[in-house]
């Protein structure tokens, strides 16, 4: 049971330290340092990448952690508890992550083609505007799943009793 354990919070750090890297230091930095990436542009399509590499991730760590975790919970107590905290949680940061894959992403990766760099477009351009409201929502998906994940990885971390 402790391998099932170990699996369930190695799927966790694996997604929760990634969305930290992306969100404290990948994107910061790539728009932070012209010597590498020297227009927002360019920024924008490395960070684009990285955060749909960083979704699959996230799809096929979340799956992991579940598969493992309704494993454990039959194997420790004789039923699965699907309905438990961290799973119903833990479905709703897939749910959001995969709204921002292949719901806002998308989107906004044809703004972004369409306007070239954002950041040159006029505030008051409409296709800007809707690239900078879909940018908040990305921000707020990907934030809303952090804390999620932050009280996932407390629950599986509890003694068994607690979760």
């Amino acid at each position: 049971m402790s391998f099932l354990r170990f699996v369930m919070l190695l799927s966790l750090v694996v997604w929760i330290g990634g969305l930290i890297f992306f969100a404290f230091v990948l994107a910061p930095t790539a728009f932070s340092i012209p010597e590498i990436l020297p227009n927002t542009h360019l920024a924008g399509n490395v960070v684009g990448r990285a955060l749909t590499k960083l979704h699959w991730i996230a799809i096929f760590s979340g799956v992991i952690f579940l598969a493992s975790s309704l494993l454990h919970s039959r194997f420790t107590d004789g039923t699965a508890h699907v309905f438990a905290a961290r799973h119903i949680l833990l479905c709703m940061m897939l749910a959001l992550t995969l709204i921002s894959q292949f719901g806002i992403i998308p989107r906004m990766d044809v703004l972004r083609a369409s306007l070239g760099d954002v950041r040159a477009a006029p505030i008051d351009n409409p296709e800007r505007v809707r690239f900078d409201a879909l940018h908040v929502w990305s921000t707020r998906v990907e934030g809303a799943v952090l804390l999620l994940g932050l009280v996932v990885v407390y629950l599986t971390a509890q003694p068994l009793g607690l979760r």
